[in-house]
């Protein structure tokens, strides 16, 4: 499974940025960053984007929660680093991309306790 994650953290993180490229390259908000307010209005510019960014949101904040739990279940350091990928390239990426760390965390977990 750790290269099935790999690999859509890869697509997960390119896919929706080909959107915010081309955004940046339009109007010169670069990386949606640049004019945060610009971004906030296009984001709930109608109903449907509403929709879809709260329920993106939430999933956010339920992923952060989680991710956390699973970190320290697991013994995972630097799982902020994963959670700052995500706020800057989306959860598309960044969730894939904290399962290939977990397994890996715990691969190695387990590497160690049948060395032993």
């Amino acid at each position: 499974m750790k290269k099935t994650y790999l690999l859509l953290t890869i697509i997960g993180t390119v896919l929706p940025n080909i959107f915010v490229v081309l955004e940046s390259v339009k109007s010169g908000n670069y990386l949606l960053y640049t004019r945060p307010l610009d971004t906030f209005q296009g984001m709930f510019a109608n109903y449907i984007s509403a929709a879809f960014v709260t329920d993106l949101l939430f999933i956010v904040v339920l992923f952060l929660l989680w991710s956390y739990k699973e970190a320290v279940r697991y013994k995972m350091k630097n799982v902020y680093l994963v959670w700052i990928y995500t706020f800057a390239f989306g959860i598309a990426g960044g969730l894939p991309l904290f399962l290939y760390l977990r397994e890996t965390t715990k691969q190695q977990s387990l590497v160690v306790r049948t060395s032993h």
